[in-house]
């Protein structure tokens, strides 16, 4: 993926380079330009220079032949600099040797060495007290210097006609270059521009496809969709907001069929209650029955049938109890007062043969569950543990606490479960068998145990074949808050 960022330091890297490949080529120029300046300036500064010294070493020599100074004279030391200073330049006067002047150049290199030489011999003379001779060396030293001052002019003259065309060519160079780089100036300006466009385009034109999507998302167009021809954030960007669109658009169309699912359900439900009204309707009054049960009883009570009287009370508060709406919720204390009162029925059924015991811890009576929970789980077990077997068998009610929970656990000596039954139980695949009093199997249990307190595994079953079977619930404390501590469950 190309960054934003290592496109902009890409746009940067080309400018800043440009711009210094322009700087170093007028540096190269204008360096050139003054090096060719400053070698012929040197030139003329040079033969200036040596005219200039050859006049200096004549003044200082008549000067000394004519006020007659003393051989140990300072000024015999500045003779000496001036001929050493000659003598130098003459060293520098030979590197100005071109095609057009070596002769000329020559000519005044000896000149110079002439110069020179009669001034030595001058001042020889003049301290062997010879002073008419030196007079006339320093005479001819005089010529040869004006002969210098000649030459010297006609030197520049011929330098200046040499260099004229290049110091025209010079000048016309510079204004060339000078034209060159506004023209480069004005087209770097206009590239830089054309450039800083296409570049703010590459990121301002999906901005705004980005925007014109969003604006439309927001209106209910679900069915725009972008396309970013790039390889940088913004292509991620838009394929971003393309899976975003989709997933809305997915997420609404599921709404849309889980509402439809759920009228299709509220129709059903509604259905489903009518025909249970009907079929209530065309049932005998519960009351009637009640009444009926009652008067029984009341009968067998008189004719000294003291058991047949409990019985009857038993069967009618069952009946009534199991005849209520099954989403209310009851005390622990209701649930085991209802097992009591089925357990008398059962046991009056099978005498001996079923063996009931209670483990219940009475301060936990007060705990809040869905009504009808146990006495489904104590049916089963009447059913699969005891009814089967000629020895019959013994049922256990164990009520605990186990940390902020209260367990209740019902548990049975009967031929246990496979795990391939205690599975089908706990997913629904197994429906109650005819012979339960209330209708409700083990599955709905589960399911109203997690409506009613809003969490899972509640429900557990521990069970081994031919060991029997341990049913336990974990009733959590109805308050604001409840904690989920797994670890405590099992």
């Amino acid at each position: 993926m190309h960054k934003i960022k290592h496109k902009v330091a890409l746009f940067m890297i080309i400018v800043i380079s440009t711009l210094f490949v322009i700087w170093l080529s007028l540096t190269y120029f204008n360096r050139q330009t003054q090096n060719n300046y400053n070698d012929i300036l040197a030139r003329y500064l040079i033969l200036n220079e040596a005219n200039t010294k050859s006049d200096t070493l004549m003044t200082t020599l008549s000067g000394l032949l004519t006020e007659r100074v003393d051989v140990d004279s300072p000024s015999l030391n500045q003779l000496e600099r001036e001929w050493r200073e000659i003598q130098r330049l003459e060293n520098r006067l030979a590197d100005l040797e071109n095609s057009s002047n070596i002769n000329a150049l020559t000519n005044y290199i000896h000149l110079l060495d002439s110069l020179v030489e009669s001034t030595d011999r001058a001042m020889r003379l003049y301290e062997q007290q010879d002073i008419d001779q030196a007079e006339r060396e320093l005479n001819d030293a005089i010529r040869i210097q004006t002969y210098i001052s000649d030459t010297t002019l006609q030197l520049l003259d011929q330098e200046l006609k040499t260099y004229d065309s290049f110091y025209r060519g010079m000048i016309e160079q510079s204004r060339a270059i000078n034209t060159f780089g506004f023209w480069l100036l004005i087209l770097l300006v206009l590239v830089l521009i054309a450039v800083t466009y296409l570049f703010q385009r590459q990121i301002t034109h999906p901005i705004h496809q980005l925007t014109r999507a969003a604006n439309g998302l927001s209106l209910g167009n679900l069915d725009q969709e972008i396309q970013i021809d790039s390889q940088d954030e913004l292509a991620f960007l838009g394929k971003t907001f393309n899976r975003m669109r989709e997933n809305i658009k997915q997420l609404i169309h599921e709404i849309n069929e889980k509402a439809k699912v759920e009228k299709e359900l509220s129709e059903s439900k509604m259905l489903l209650q009518q025909t249970q009204l009907r079929s209530l309707q065309s049932q005998i009054n519960p009351h009637f029955l009640f009444n009926t049960l009652n008067t029984v009883s009341k009968k067998a009570y008189l004719e000294d049938a003291y058991e047949t009287s409990d019985l009857l009370v038993s069967i009618a508060d069952l009946l009534r109890y199991n005849l209520k709406q099954l989403d209310r919720a009851v005390t622990l204390a209701d649930e085991i007062r209802v097992i009591r009162q089925y357990i008398q029925i059962q046991q009056t059924r099978f005498s001996d043969r079923l063996v009931y015991t209670e483990e219940i811890d009475s301060t936990l009576l007060g705990s809040h569950i869905p009504a009808l929970t146990l006495q489904p789980i104590i049916e089963n077990a009447v059913i699969h543990a005891v009814e089967p077997y000629q020895k019959g068998g013994q049922i256990t009610l164990r009520v605990f606490k186990q940390g902020s929970y209260t367990r209740v656990e019902i548990s049975d000596d009967g031929p246990g479960m496979e795990d391939e039954t205690i599975n089908q139980l706990f997913s629904g695949k197994l429906m109650p068998k005819e012979g339960h009093s209330t209708g409700i199997g083990f599955t709905n249990v589960i399911k109203r145990m997690r409506l009613f307190y809003n969490q899972d595994q509640l429900v557990y079953i521990d069970s081994y074949k031919n060991r029997g079977t341990k049913v336990s619930l974990l009733l959590p404390e109805m308050k604001g808050e409840q904690q989920d501590e797994t670890d405590d469950r099992r």
